[in-house]
């Protein structure tokens, strides 16, 4: 693996290579962005924006749907609803796909799913086509929550991994205000049909990418593995220190033990599975879900026009996004998800007060301008870190050796917590709207205490750094 002109210092030294290639040529950076990194982020960012997509359809295609196929309230609720179904079916199965074909198959596999639902929605003439339709598209949708955070993480270079992974999270959260914007003034049949754009636009860079080196390492294809590696960072890249830490960190898992599902919940993988798991339950349970799909009813209860409400939240989280995708590789991840989650419990927090005034008939003049305030602030703050860095982070700490099993622990955590609060939502509202928004708040509260206690920094550490360092103590 160590090319000529390569020198090893000692075991604790970091491995010393040649700058140059056999030409003479500078070889260039590990680090740069090449033509296959880009197609492969393209993939998984599409795949990112038809999984916000999905979740964003049904709220602007309700009103045409249940005109036309004369759904009943109830059937469309069990249209919208279904899509955590699909996905607690995906998320069970997400990990052992990925580990079994591989990341690239595996999004194939997801791919034929979201055009299957895309079209099954757009020609529905019943309304059980809706919801295979809506079924299919949530175990698309949970296949990509592992593999899209996994497959960006291993072919990115460590200082390009944080703000790529958080462009990829951004696309889901700029795909919600897409179809919320698109489907005002669109069909809900030609919305569907939109779907399947992202769809192709993965297929055709399919063609394209190299599989993940980290599974051709681990499933031992190694001259697979190198000419991955070199695709991803270009032909005169200078790979030999990377690939030898990839290839005998993956070496050395696979020597110490024969992993079995049981011994993801040893002592040498509760760091790991705690941060992961922890992260997946806050994220949902913090409340995002009931602000997202129930935003029209909160407005029109606080008597803030909705419209006007919803345009403006769409254009925070953008920024937001933005403003995360920038920040990440040069604040860290712990930092950025510490500010994400306080401007979350204070705006949920403002949002509470906001009904609370309202129910005591005081300052009823202004608990409209309040409610929109809190609301405004906690969904911009969690699409600054809370919406993705999760998922980064669950992609960054897991080794290899148990990625796919932890991995579909934690997806299947993620969506099951999606469905308790998307279902128990409105039935908190109706109990007490002021304390619905307190209690998030109380969970936003846990959540800080949780990341600033637990949650380890992860930026500018390549993954067997990182892996190595949060199970060398329990070892």
């Amino acid at each position: 693996m160590v090319e000529e002109g390569t020198e090893r210092g000692p075991a604790t030294e970091p491995l010393i290579v040649n700058r140059y290639n056999g030409n003479g040529v500078p070889s260039r950076k590990s680090s740069a962005i090449t033509s296959s990194l880009v197609l492969g982020i393209t993939v998984a960012a599409s795949a990112s924006f038809t999984c916000g997509y999905s979740g964003g359809y049904s709220s602007p295609a309700e009103s045409g749907i249940i005109d036309e196929l004369g759904l009943s309230v109830a059937e469309y609720s069990v249209f919208g609803s279904i899509l955590t179904i699909g996905g607690m079916s995906g998320a069970i199965a997400s990990g052992r796909i990925s580990d079994f074909f591989g990341h690239k198959i595996t999004f194939w596999i997801l791919n034929i799913f979201y055009i299957m639902g895309w079209l099954a929605i757009a020609f529905s003439k019943e309304a059980w086509s809706l919801y295979l339709g809506r079924l299919s598209l949530g175990f698309g949708t949970a296949v990509f929550n592992y593999v899209g955070p996994v497959y960006v993480a291993d072919i990115t270079p460590k200082n390009l991994r944080g703000g790529f992974s958080s462009l990829v999270q951004a696309m889901t959260i700029c795909s919600i205000s897409v179809a919320y914007f698109v489907g005002s003034i669109t069909y809900w049949r030609i919305l569907a049909l939109i779907g399947v754009i992202p769809c192709i636009i993965q297929v055709i860079c399919l063609f394209f990418v190299p599989e993940s080196p980290r599974w051709l390492a681990k499933n031992g294809r190694d001259n697979e593995f190198e000419t991955s590696l070199k695709c991803l960072r270009g032909m005169n890249a200078d790979i030999c220190q990377e690939a030898d830490e990839i290839h005998d960190y993956t070496k050395n898992l696979q020597r110490s033990s024969g992993y079995k599902i049981l011994d993801l919940f040893s002592s040498k993988y509760a760091y790991s599975v705690i941060v992961g798991v922890g992260l997946m339950l806050l994220q949902q349970l913090g409340g995002y879900k009931g602000f997202a799909y129930y935003a029209n009813s909160i407005f029109y209860l606080a008597g803030f026009p909705s419209t006007t409400g919803i345009i403006a939240v769409a254009v925070t989280q953008i920024v937001m996004n933005i403003l995360g995708i920038l920040l990440i590789d040069t604040s860290g991840r712990r930092p950025l998800l510490m500010v994400s989650i306080v401007g979350a419990f204070f705006g949920c927090f403002l949002t509470g007060l906001s009904f609370l005034l309202q129910d005591l008939h005081c300052l009823e003049e202004i608990t409209p301008i309040l409610a929109f305030i809190g609301i405004l602030i906690y969904m911009g703050f969690y699409s600054l870190g809370m919406s993705g860095i999760p998922w980064i982070i669950m992609s960054e700490i897991f080794p290899v050796n148990i990625k796919g099993s932890a991995g579909s622990l934690c997806n299947l955590v993620n969506w099951f917590c999606s469905w308790v609060v998307s279902y128990t939502f409105n039935f908190l509202l109706q109990w007490s709207s002021a304390g619905t928004f307190f209690i998030f708040s109380s969970i936003s509260g846990l959540a800080i205490i949780f990341i600033a206690k637990l949650v380890p920094e992860t930026k500018g550490r390549t993954l067997e750094e990182i892996q190595a360092s949060i199970t060398r103590g329990v070892q």
